[in-house]
C-alpha cells in the first residue's frame, strides 16, 4: 500500500499554484499517494492519521475560515484549535513552512511577510516531535534570532525547479533572444513592477529580439515554448529579495532548467546557489550582459545551457527538495 501525503491547496494563490503542484508532482513521482486538501475538516475526517504525512504552511494553522470569503485568527484556547492539535500530533509527519515572527520594515507592517499564529500556537508546533519546519530562505543564525525567534529548528529547503511539469519542445515561432514570463506579484507595496518597468526599458534599442510577457495569462505550453526555445532568460526580483537576499524566486529555477541560460538582478540566496550567474541591479548592464550572450557562437551557448541545465536536473528538482524533507 503507498504511503499517504496531504498538500494544502494553494490553487488560487499565484506563484504557489505552480510551487505546490510541483511539490505535488513530486511527492507523487517518489511513490506516494497524493491529495489536496482545503480546510481542517478534510484533515480531522482521516481515520489513519498515523499513517498519513501533511505538507502546509503556518497560515493554514493560523487562520480558519469563516462564513463567505473571510479568514479569522485562531487562537490556542479555541475549541477548533483542539482538533487541529490532534492532527498535528497524530499525522506521522508534519512538514510546516513557518513564516518570520517579525519582518524587516516597511514590508514587516503588512501581514503577507509575518506568521499570524500565536505564541501558544507555534509553542505546541515546537513541542511536536513529527512536525518539520522548514523554509526558502537561507537559515542563518543571525536571521533566525533577529526574525524566527520563536520558532525551532527551521530547515532551509529553497524553491526548485518542477523537472516533471512541463514537456519543452523545439518551436521557432518563440525563439527570443530574450525572454521574461511573470506576473506584477504584487505583496503590498508593488515595487516589484516598478522594478521591472526600470530594467526592460533598457531593453528598447539593445537590438535584441525580446520576448517580454508581463501578466498576460499565458498558458503553461506558451510559457514553457517561450524559455526552452529562447537564448537567454532575464530574472527579476522583488525589492525584499535584491535588499535582504535571502531568498530568490522560483524563476531562477524554471530559466535555468528551461532556457539554461539566466541574468538575473542581485540576490544573494541566487548567488550562492548559482555562482556561475551573471548579476547586475544596474538596467544597462543587465543588457549588456544579456548581449554578450546573445551574441555568443551557438555551439559556446549550448555547451552552457546543458551544463546548467544537468546542474539544475540533478541538484535542484521538487525531487530533490522531497527527498531532503524526507531526510529531515
Amino acid at each position: 500500500m503507498k504511503e499517504r501525503i496531504y498538500i494544502q491547496d494553494h490553487s488560487s494563490l499565484g506563484a504557489g499554484k505552480w510551487i505546490y503542484s510541483g511539490y505535488y508532482r513530486a511527492w507523487e513521482h517518489l511513490g506516494y499517494e497524493v491529495s489536496y486538501f482545503r480546510n481542517w475538516s478534510d484533515l480531522v475526517a482521516i481515520d489513519d492519521l498515523e499513517n498519513c504525512s501533511i505538507m502546509l504552511t503556518d497560515g493554514f494553522v493560523a487562520t480558519e475560515k469563516v462564513h463567505g470569503d473571510g479568514y479569522t485568527l485562531t487562537s490556542a484556547d479555541d475549541e477548533e484549535f483542539k482538533k487541529i492539535k490532534r492532527v498535528l500530533k497524530e499525522a506521522k509527519s508534519v512538514y510546516m513552512y513557518a513564516s518570520p515572527n517579525s519582518f524587516p520594515k516597511p514590508w514587516g507592517d503588512h501581514p503577507n511577510f509575518v506568521s499570524l499564529c500565536d505564541f501558544d500556537i507555534i509553542n505546541y508546533v515546537n513541542a511536536c516531535k513529527n512536525v518539520h519546519l522548514w523554509s526558502f530562505v537561507d537559515m542563518t543564525e543571525e536571521l533566525k534570532n533577529k526574525h524566527y525567534y520563536d520558532w525551532k529548528g527551521i530547515h532551509t529547503i529553497p524553491l526548485a525547479f518542477d523537472s516533471l511539469g512541463y514537456n519543452p519542445v523545439e518551436d521557432k515561432k518563440y525563439e527570443f533572444d530574450v525572454c521574461f514570463v511573470g506576473g506584477r506579484a504584487d505583496n503590498g507595496f508593488n515595487e516589484k513592477y516598478k522594478i521591472m518597468i526600470q530594467n526592460f526599458s533598457e531593453f528598447r534599442n539593445s537590438g535584441l529580439k525580446c520576448g517580454f510577457f508581463i501578466g498576460k495569462n499565458l498558458t503553461h505550453e506558451q510559457e514553457t515554448a517561450i524559455l526552452y526555445n529562447s537564448k537567454v532568460a532575464v530574472n527579476i526580483h522583488d525589492a525584499y529579495q535584491r535588499i535582504l537576499g535571502n531568498d530568490t524566486n522560483e524563476r531562477t529555477f524554471k530559466s535555468l532548467g528551461l532556457t539554461g541560460v539566466l541574468v538575473s538582478d542581485e540576490v544573494r540566496q541566487a548567488s550562492r546557489l548559482f555562482p556561475g550567474i551573471k548579476m547586475s541591479n544596474n538596467p544597462k548592464k543587465l543588457v549588456k550582459l544579456v548581449q554578450e550572450y546573445a551574441k555568443m557562437p551557438i555551439d559556446q551557448l549550448l555547451e552552457i545551457k546543458n551544463t546548467n541545465k544537468e546542474n539544475i536536473s540533478n541538484n535542484h528538482t521538487y525531487i530533490n527538495r522531497v527527498q531532503k524533507l524526507i531526510s529531515l
